[in-house]
């Protein structure tokens, strides 16, 4: 049995590429880079289960059609291992009618997230980043922050990583509410409606899904409901939030923070504000947080080759 990882070896466990091989003829690619597809078919040809990291595909944009395509040739393929949580860059669909199960990796970096998120706020609380950007630039000036004890934390999204943001944020003595699509009942957390969580919060944090029906969830209406000066999180998606109405509300002051991650930083109405805080997602780049995610890939290739199917996306 031929299994295709389009990750290096290199940064697979001793024991779990002792597992992998155990499974069968396991073909790594040597780097991370986007790879040709004369490079991706030579990998694929032959095998029967694809475990796919979007790098050697050219990224999430790429993948989904490169992907179909490596499938298409392959009539025996029995499984494909996704070494992501997200698994909108799969058509699923076409997996699900060739009776193909498509795993990903949920839950791997619920800490690593949690925490990026805890740091985001309190930078935005304190003015960490804008007071080290005027520093930088030989500006520096006093900027007056506020204390996170005593405010209310709104979550939207209480899963995984929404609840043990709720866990940490009750630690700062923060009072937390939140918003969830399905009943949750978790009993350090006020349950609301969403209107009561944009208007009742002086801080939120998105950890929704990234779907059609939650696309610029925050706008000009959700930010009109708010209290002014509240701070905004987002680790989720950029499209949760409508970037020009955003940037009019952190140029007047309505919105005092917003941190947000995204890859491209500079063609964004949020580019030149000062208010806004943009990086590169690297929430999940921890080295705990990848020891699960290998860990939990190799327990999906294992499960498609046993019939111990788990995490499976498109049943």
């Amino acid at each position: 049995m031929k299994i295709t990882v389009f990750n290096p070896k290199s940064e697979f466990s001793p024991e779990n590429q002792r597992r992998l091989s155990a499974l069968g003829t396991v073909v790594y690619t040597e780097k991370r880079e986007e790879l040709s597809t004369e490079e991706l078919e030579e990998k694929a040809r032959g095998a029967v289960i694809l475990a796919i990291d979007p790098d050697n595909l050219g990224g999430f944009e790429k993948a989904q059609e490169r992907v179909t395509k490596l499938a298409e040739m392959l009539p025996n393929l029995k499984g494909v291992a996704l070494s992501t949580t997200a698994y909108g860059w799969i058509d699923t669909k076409y997996f699900k009618d060739r009776g193909i199960p498509v795993a990903n990796v949920p839950g791997y970096s619920r800490e690593s997230v949690a925490e990026h998120t805890a740091a985001l706020l309190l930078c935005l609380a304190k003015k960490i980043l804008i007071s080290d950007r005027r520093t930088q630039k030989g500006q520096y000036r006093l900027e007056l922050g506020f204390e996170l004890k005593g405010k209310t934390l709104g979550i939207i999204g209480l899963g995984s990583i929404g609840s043990r943001v709720a866990e940490i944020a009750k630690c700062f003595g923060m009072r937390v509410i939140a918003y969830n699509p399905s009943p949750r009942s978790l009993s350090y957390v006020e349950m609301k409606t969403l209107d009561e969580v944009f208007t009742e919060s002086d801080a939120i944090t998105l950890h929704t899904r990234d779907s059609e029906g939650v696309r610029g969830l925050i706008n000009n209406q959700a930010i009109g409901k708010m209290k002014d000066g509240v701070i905004i999180v987002n680790t989720v998606d950029r499209s949760l939030v409508n970037e020009h109405d955003m940037a009019e509300a952190l140029k007047s002051g309505k919105v005092s923070g917003y941190a947000y991650e995204a890859e491209d930083l500079e063609h964004t109405p949020l580019a030149s504000i000062e208010n806004a805080v943009g990086i590169k997602g690297f929430g999940w780049y921890t080295k705990e947080a990848l020891e699960n995610l290998f860990n939990i890939w190799v327990d999906n290739i294992e499960g498609v080759v046993k019939g111990k199917l788990q995490n499976i996306v498109n049943n």
